[in-house]
């Protein structure tokens, strides 16, 4: 593989790189990226993250520690890596700058790469850290993401590399053997602690002080420090989740946003800082495939609780409202935890109510009570974990989290199925009573002619 013209500097990525023991970051880096030039499946995920298809007919090459001839000698700002992606005539660049452990990414060398990046005809920046993003068009640091550069800036984290990783080994996802042993050697080195990769383990200093303000009944300010640390936080942690839960179901498990959070983060952290200063409430939704519900979660700062469900409607051709509880029971028949329970929504504004599932279990009486004549429409069945001072916490908040929703989706999501309504039946024909009269008679006459 021969150097590109503009380069003065790279070595094509190497699966072995000879590099000092100080240099974890060039040497993680040269091992992804020599695997993403050779295992076209890996490639492929990646790169469709950040808008770019490849096929059989693409050419990938993967170099690094880059230093581009518009550079002067012996500058100090060297992107970890670079990826060529040729279709064709067609030629698209991304810059790599990754970083591993608790090293930060910042804004002032991204800010850097991008002009880098507009001099030498590079398409975008790409980081990869411990950080966490939504989507990786949505990058983590704010500054970046309010930049007015016409480079793009897209983020990979480490943990969404394994997942990927992960997925495609899990799903038998790739055709070449050889191909899948260099994978399975990826996942191998990622899991390593050597590699300095790690999950979002803990919530900010602010976490704590939020929730003091919280338990003393103060408001939350518009623009409160505090605040602003948890939603982001709140974010890392989010995608941390589906990133997990992706791992443990061996499916694509994807936070559940409407249209305009996708495509505008500004707004969906300005919607989100407005539910935690009124309702005191961190939430969010993960779409599971061929799950019947998407996962709700929610986080409870006045009860310190942490609470895990789906909601199911109701089946309609079912009269009663017992009969249609029954339906939900049969499902969550092997459940007794005291922790469970299902809110149940009626019609109008009849208000919501909710019962302990074992309640409910030895007496589905109950849940017709002061709702006469009514049937119920939906079915929210959930967990809820009181934390107490746990809930506080920056790491046992997280530890918990990430135990809660976990269990609840095998214990009890997995198993729920949704109702559908059964499809249109052709109705047998029915003879007009008059007709049958009529051709009664005339097989009479024509019997007794002859």
């Amino acid at each position: 593989m021969e150097r590109p013209e503009y380069l003065i500097q790279g070595e094509p990525a190497r699966l072995f790189p000879v590099l000092s023991n100080n240099s974890k970051e060039g040497r993680t880096t040269s091992i992804l990226l020599a695997c993403v030039s050779k295992v076209e499946e890996l490639a492929s995920d990646l790169l469709s993250s950040l808008g770019q298809r490849s096929g059989k007919r693409t050419t990938i090459e993967t170099y690094t520690e880059v230093v581009f001839d518009s550079q002067e000698e012996g500058a100090k700002d060297r992107p970890d890596g670079l990826i060529v992606v040729k279709n064709g005539s067609r030629e698209w660049r991304a810059m790599i700058e990754a970083k591993i452990g608790s090293n930060p990414l910042t804004p002032d060398q991204i800010e850097k790469y991008r002009a880098l990046a507009k001099s030498n005809g590079i398409d975008c920046v790409v980081t990869i850290s411990n950080q966490f993003a939504t989507l990786p068009a949505s990058h983590p640091l704010e500054e970046v993401r309010k930049s007015r550069s016409k480079i793009p800036v897209f983020h990979w984290s480490w943990m969404y590399v394994l997942t990927t990783v992960d997925l495609l080994i899990s799903n038998d996802g790739v055709a070449d053997d050889d191909q899948r042993i260099l994978l399975n050697e990826l996942r191998r080195f990622l899991t390593h602690e050597s590699a300095g990769i790690r999950g979002f383990d803990r919530m900010p200093p602010e976490w704590s002080e939020l929730n003091k303000l919280v338990s003393a009944g103060g408001k939350i300010l518009a623009k409160s420090p505090e605040a602003i640390a948890a939603i982001e936080a709140w974010h890392q942690e989010t995608k941390d989740l589906s990133l997990i839960l992706s791992r443990q179901t061996e499916a694509s498990v994807r936070e559940r946003l409407n249209r305009k959070h996708t495509k505008s983060p500004a707004d969906r952290h300005k919607d989100e800082l407005a539910e935690l200063r009124e309702a005191h409430q961190l939430q969010v939704s993960f779409d599971i495939p061929d799950a019947a519900a998407p996962l709700e979660v929610v986080a409870d700062l006045n009860r310190r609780t942490i609470e895990a469900g789906m909601t199911l409607r109701a089946p309609e051709d079912k009269k009663s409202s017992k009969a249609r509880l029954n339906w939900l029971l049969r499902q969550l028949k092997n459940e007794s935890s005291d922790d469970l329970f299902v809110r149940m929504t009626w019609p109008g504004r009849s208000e919501d109510t909710q019962f302990p599932l074992s309640e409910l279990i030895a007496d589905p009486d109950l849940c017709e009570k002061d709702k006469n004549g009514l049937q119920v429409v939906n079915f929210h069945t959930y967990v809820a974990k009181r934390l107490g001072v746990k809930f506080t916490q920056q790491t046992n908040f997280i530890a918990e989290l990430e135990t809660i929703i976990p269990a609840f989706y095998r214990d009890v999501g997995q198993d729920l199925s949704a109702w559908r309504k059964p499809p249109p039946r052709i109705r047998e024909p029915q003879i007009d009573a008059s007709v049958q009269s009529i051709e009664g008679e005339a097989e009479e006459e024509a019997l007794r002619a002859h």
